[in-house]
């Protein structure tokens, strides 16, 4: 079974996705990036950036009955290559008890005001 998964509270995707999508016990969190309580793309701050986007991702899960210690892989993006230290110490702060498995790369994206999207899968069975 197929289930989309959208937090409670949170405005929908300005464009055409599901933040989340269950299907069967995995959950495929879309992209996320760091946004003010109105959607809007949150400015400024790398750390704010790096944190809004983890609580983001972690939001889905939690709409989908999940937590933090299921999350098995993330992919992050970065915009550059110079925040990767940064992000690593952000990152590890959050996710560093059994960090999942991860891929990070750096890349460009559509808003050039985003530097850091994750994106990631959940194990939600037992």
């Amino acid at each position: 079974m197929i289930e989309p998964i959208q937090p409670q509270g949170s405005p929908a995707p300005a464009v055409p996705l599901s933040p989340g999508i269950k299907a069967g016990d995995f959950l495929y969190v879309s992209g996320q990036v760091a946004t003010n309580d109105d959607g809007s793309i949150l400015i400024g701050d790398f750390a704010a950036e790096v944190n809004g986007a983890i609580d983001n991702v972690l939001a889905v899960v939690e709409a989908a009955g999940g937590s933090i210690d299921q999350v098995i892989k993330i992919n992050a993006f970065l915009s550059n290559a110079a925040s990767f230290g940064t992000f690593n110490d952000l990152y590890a702060a959050r996710l560093g008890n059994v960090p999942p498995a991860r891929t990070t790369i750096v890349t460009g994206f559509g808003n050039p005001d985003v530097r850091v999207e994750l994106e990631a899968i959940a194990y939600l069975g037992s």
